[in-house]
């Protein structure tokens, strides 16, 4: 092992090369940058002081890196099909704890440090709550200094930029990098052969062993993008390690010299897809295929570089799980059991119960899904096509594995048919959630009722025949982004309150709970939400043109747009609410302006159906002169992480509709609810564990339990009876479907109709409604008393140290991943 005498002493601070942040500034928009800092221009002032604050964060990882291979600890491997950080400049100057110095340093030019982040793009890394998850873990295992990587794809594009023309959802390119990214390295030195198609072929070794090896393939080359990770306040910084695909040629010349320039660059082209664009649609064999090349390119090429690492230290492959924490987030990274596998098997010589074994203990799954419809399977033929070593792998260990299950159900093929890998239909499949379960030491969900389902439901056999493996790890969120980052007045108040400790052990904000009868503490938490409000409506108006009031109750759903989360419901009580007041023009109202945003996947017609509808409603209420002033409604396009942090810290009410039984966990829910708003929701996921956290006196629960929707659609559930008996009901899904929000074209909504009562009704809503309006009335009435509303909102926040993900990385240290 290299000593640390033997590094040379690179930096002996953390200013680098100069004396003041200001100077490097000025010198990197000089000589990085190509540029003259005068006169001070937004653009290049960012990617100044950018690369400033990335000299001081890689001297930061250097020292780090060192004391990580110095001692020999364990690391955790974070695998992740998608990241969802968000901007990187203020979550860096956070961290890194250089705020003020950063002000100070800017102090002379024309703008803030708040309109220089402004000129970053989101990187297009992620789409929703499984991205984000994995971005608070990151922070997380850095801030407590446990050695980890993240490993995804470096895509050239985000899933879509979300445009909304004359109501409906338009998809445009993210490109999110197309004036640069100053926040990656590009390290050329880690260049790896990731493998494609091919046959499989046997042979026997000299000692007269069956062996094989993966021959004719088509090869593709990976290149490591480095991102750094910092933690808050410490010397640890780790990395997020993308893959971007090359091709192994850049073009055929002699095609090219022919003249057939598009067929010249066919190759390269081809290859490069793999990292284009996150999700690519499926809903053609093409699109199937990238896919699942994209998740085996991206698995294939960190295998690679976490063997390359673990055998600096040592060959002996026994010892692999001591050194090595690989947690599969989702099903995406699945492929890696097989391909962990092929190594030990075909590449290092192992046996297989030997090969297995390490194999195991190396892997742990976390799911994210109680839908078994939207379990991922892929094709056994696309498998044998694109990956026929793996094919081979993967029926060996279903063949081992169902051979042991019959030994303890030896008389129930439903069993046995329920736990194989391989889904023996006319066209058979791999189960990806089945090889994950089986492939690894340890299966969390991220709920408590999320992982109940798991155990006595979904993966019901698999938690009999593995007794222990199934674990709960609820999901957390890192107070550095979402409080300390995102309202940094509401943090200085809580500061000044309660001290800092907070901000690490998110535990310290019960110490806020005396406070809610002093007066003086909730008239400055009162102006912080005011204020925060005022904020979100500069910006609405800045970037839509749309005024809004401040001084209504900012009612707020954000998240993809999906049936089972129940936008839909959302915007029947808002016609519920428009009528009421239509109505009666004289009864006091509550004022609220209701804020959606999401987005809906690119193929997802009812999703994106709901959307028009939003906008449709939006149409009508904004521009009726009788309810506009006590009613608004607001769809906020492209919906990212940057969007987040101004409307979480603005919001008055959360809505957490989803229909019981159908969220594993949700993280909005935790990040509203530590900025002091109020949930409306349903039994399910995580707010179910936030109800017993704040008490069932501060949050808003409404509908039925996920027991209760089986037992309703068990007994036979009739949607068209909940239609016939409410006459509000009745009429607001005539107004829908008659063409009242459609003038023009009075069809456009019966899908809608057809789904809520024709077809069933799958997600509840019509069950849920008498309730969900109830609520909200309770919801009024707890607003009017101003004292009362901010008492509550003083105690959600307080009673939110559980959500933190610094909690949960520990228990995923402890109880996983032995770190």
């Amino acid at each position: 092992m290299v000593g640390t005498n033997q590094y040379p002493n690179i930096w002996k601070d953390e200013n680098v090369a100069s004396d003041t942040l200001k100077e490097d500034i000025h010198q990197h928009i000089l000589c990085t940058m190509g540029n003259d800092f005068y006169p001070a221009r937004k653009d290049t002032y960012y990617s100044g002081l950018a690369h400033a604050v990335r000299d001081r964060l890689i001297a930061r990882w250097v020292k780090g890196q060192r004391a990580h291979y110095n001692s020999k600890r364990k690391r955790v491997y974070y695998l992740s099909l998608e990241f969802l950080p968000g901007r990187f400049l203020m979550n860096y100057i956070t961290n890194m704890k250089i705020k003020e110095e950063v002000k100070k340093a800017i102090s002379d030019v024309n703008f803030t440090m708040e309109e220089l982040e402004e000129e970053e793009w989101d990187a297009g890394l992620g789409n929703g709550g499984l991205g984000r998850l994995a971005s608070c873990y990151m922070d997380s295992m850095a801030s407590l200094d446990i050695p980890g990587y993240g490993y995804g794809i470096r895509y050239d594009y985000g899933i879509f930029f979300q445009n909304i023309i004359n109501g409906y959802q338009i998809e445009q390119c993210d490109n999110w990098v197309r004036y640069g990214n100053p926040w990656e390295f590009l390290r050329r030195g880690y260049l790896y052969k990731v493998k494609f198609y091919g046959r499989s072929e046997g042979y026997t070794d000299n000692n007269g062993k069956l062996c094989y090896r993966w021959v004719d393939t088509d090869d593709i080359m990976a290149l490591a993008c480095d991102i750094l990770i910092p933690g808050y306040g410490n010397d640890t910084v780790n990395n997020m390690r993308l893959w971007a695909s090359l091709s192994c040629q850049d073009f055929n010349l002699q095609i090219f010299n022919q003249g057939d320039y598009i067929r010249a660059m066919e190759s390269k082209t081809i290859s490069e897809n793999i990292s284009k664009v996150l999700y690519p649609s499926d809903e053609r064999e093409q699109g199937k295929e990238l896919r699942l090349k994209q998740q085996y390119f991206f698995v294939a090429a960190t295998f690679q570089d976490i063997l390359r690492r673990f055998k600096k230290k040592s060959t002996d492959f026994n010892i692999l799980p001591d050194y090595v924490a690989v947690q599969l987030n989702d099903t995406h990274p699945a492929i890696s059991i097989p391909e962990l596998m092929r190594i030990l098997l075909d590449e290092e010589g192992l046996g297989w119960e030997h090969a297995w074994n390490i194999c195991v203990r190396t892997f742990a799954y976390t799911n994210h899904t109680v839908m078994p419809e939207a379990l991922e399977t892929w094709p056994v033929d696309l498998l044998r096509r694109l990956l026929p070593r793996h094919v081979e792998i993967i029926y060996e260990i279903n063949n081992r594995f169902l051979k042991s299950v019959k030994e303890s159900f030896p008389c129930d093929p439903e069993i046995l048919s329920c736990m194989s890998i391989i889904e023996l239909t006319k066209e058979p499949k791999v189960r990806m959630a089945n090889l994950a379960i089986v492939g690894s030491h340890s299966v969390n969900g991220v709920a408590e009722l999320h992982t109940h389902i798991l155990k006595t439901k979904l993966f019901k056999y698999f938690h009999e025949f593995f007794p222990g493996k199934f674990k709960n790890i609820t999901n957390g969120i890192t107070p550095r982004r979402w409080l300390l980052q995102a309202n940094p007045e509401l943090s200085e108040l809580i500061t000044k309150t309660i001290g800092h400790d907070w901000i690490c052990n998110l535990s310290e904000l019960k110490k806020l709970i005396p406070y809610v009868e002093e007066p003086s503490f909730c008239s400055e938490w009162e102006s912080i939400k005011k204020k925060k409000k005022e904020l979100l409506v500069q910006y609405i108006f800045r970037k839509h043109g749309w005024k809004v009031d401040p001084d209504t109750m900012f009612d707020i759903q954000v998240k993809r747009i999906h049936e089972y989360k129940r936008q839909l419901l959302n915007i029947l009580h808002v016609i519920y609410r428009y009528n009421k007041m239509r109505e009666n023009p004289s009864k006091h109202f509550i004022p609220r302006t209701i804020i959606f945003a999401g987005k809906a996947a690119p193929g997802y017609f009812l999703a994106k159906l709901i959307i028009k509808l939003i906008n449709s409603v939006a149409d009508v209420i904004n521009n009726d002169p009788t309810v506009n002033k006590r009613l608004k409604v607001i769809f906020m396009p492209n919906y990212c992480v940057s969007k987040a942090e101004k409307i979480i810290p603005a919001a008055d009410l959360s809505e957490q509709i989803s229909t019981a039984g159908m969220e594993a966990s949700g993280t909005g829910n935790m990040k509203f609810a530590l900025n002091g708003a109020l949930t409306i929701g349903t039994l399910d996921g995580a707010n179910i564990e936030i109800m017993e956290e704040v008490g069932k006196e501060n949050i808003f629960i409404f509908g039925l339990t996920a027991d209760e929707i089986e037992g309703l659609k068990k007994n036979g559930y009739s949607p068209w009876e909940y239609y016939q008996k409410d006459p509000e009901l009745k009429k607001i899904i005539d107004m829908i479907s008659f063409g009242y929000f459609s003038t023009e074209n009075p069809q456009l909504f019966e899908p809608i109709r057809r789904v809520l009562l024709d077809e069933g009704d799958k997600y509840c809503l019509l069950a849920d409604f008498r309730h969900y309006v109830e609520m909200q009335e309770e919801v009024d009435r707890v607003y009017e008393n101003k004292a009362e509303w901010t008492r509550r909102s003083i105690l959600n926040t307080a009673n939110m140290g559980k959500f933190s993900s610094d909690r949960a990385i520990l228990e995923y240290a402890k109880n996983i991943w032995n770190v």
